[in-house]
């Protein structure tokens, strides 16, 4: 599948926002992903357990149980600092994934049209080194891919490098190292982050959470101001019927029973808060708070301004 070249229909005339106290947190569009992808990335949520949840449809299941999923990051100024958390897919990357491949959207335009063009950017999250979130790290210029944000750091978990630098990577993901990962390195641009039990505030309002499993340095990303707080989930909840079903794991997980664990302490630290949750896949209305539904979870959107 190939996304047909951007143009400036690509653009919307708003940027999907949510507040947090004196934060506005933007949804930077890349792509929907294909209905195939629920079922590949979540094989346990059948399409008859996905059909139990009246209140997945119609925005993040159709009628039929086919999970909806797509790809976009976040973008928002804390303390000073433009910050984008997590950078998608990216265009122009040869990728083994049909859905990934040779990308052209308009995702840069977007964020510029949100006020992050890429000089302006000071700091780029990255919650794990997966290649849906990586992508648009680099981009090609005179045939050599280079750090599309020249003027940030970029940022993930010592522990997340650390582990894939001793990874027996396949091809597809020792490609994915080289266009969208190395680059960066060789730019000097890339911190690794000692993230603690209890989280690490890397910038006022802006704290990363260690939620391993589904990569052994996997983060969330937490933002707090005015007493009013969010979180990035990453993939430590790729979809709904995870606070349904928290058991259900992904089947690219790194270590499926960690990654279980980190979901359940995560929901029930999240359930009755009133944080505003903002999932790195969830479709729209992407946002919403997490209450306590019999003895799992349920997701209560909130739309985007």
């Amino acid at each position: 599948m190939r996304t047909p070249p951007a143009d400036e229909a690509d653009v919307p005339a708003s940027i999907p926002s949510w507040t947090v106290g004196d934060i506005t947190v933007h949804r930077i569009d890349e792509v929907l992903l294909p209905p195939a992808t629920g079922a590949w990335l979540l094989p346990d949520a059948t399409t008859d357990v996905v059909s139990q949840q009246d209140w997945l449809r119609p925005d993040f299941a159709d009628h039929e149980g086919v999970l909806h999923l797509d790809s976009h990051g976040f973008a928002f100024e804390t303390g000073g600092l433009r910050v984008v958390v997590d950078t998608g897919i990216g265009n122009g990357k040869t990728r083994a994934n049909p859905a990934w491949h040779d990308l052209r959207t308009g995702y840069l335009d977007r964020l510029a049209a949100a006020g992050f063009p890429p000089d302006a950017v000071d700091l780029v999250v990255l919650t794990h080194l997966h290649t849906d979130h990586v992508g648009w790290n680099t981009h090609e210029v005179n045939g050599e891919w280079v750090p599309t944000f020249p003027n940030a750091r970029y940022v993930t978990s010592r522990t997340e490098r650390e582990f894939w630098a001793a990874y027996d990577m396949d091809e597809p993901r020792r490609n994915m190292f080289a266009d969208s990962v190395i680059p960066v390195e060789r730019a000097g641009l890339l911190d690794l982050v000692d993230v603690r039990p209890e989280g690490t505030e890397l910038a006022p309002g802006l704290s990363l959470l260690p939620t391993p499993g589904h990569t052994p340095g996997h983060m969330a990303v937490q933002l707090t101001s005015q007493e009013e707080t969010a979180l990035i989930t990453g993939d430590c909840i790729h979809h709904p019927i995870q606070l349904a079903h928290p058991a259900i794991a992904s089947c690219v997980d790194i270590d499926p029973e960690q990654s279980r664990r980190s979901r359940h302490n995560l929901l029930t630290s999240l359930a009755g808060t009133g944080t505003l949750v903002l999932g790195t896949h969830f479709p729209p209305p992407t946002a919403g708070r997490v209450v306590t539904d019999g003895e799992a979870y349920r997701l209560l959107p909130v739309a985007a301004a």
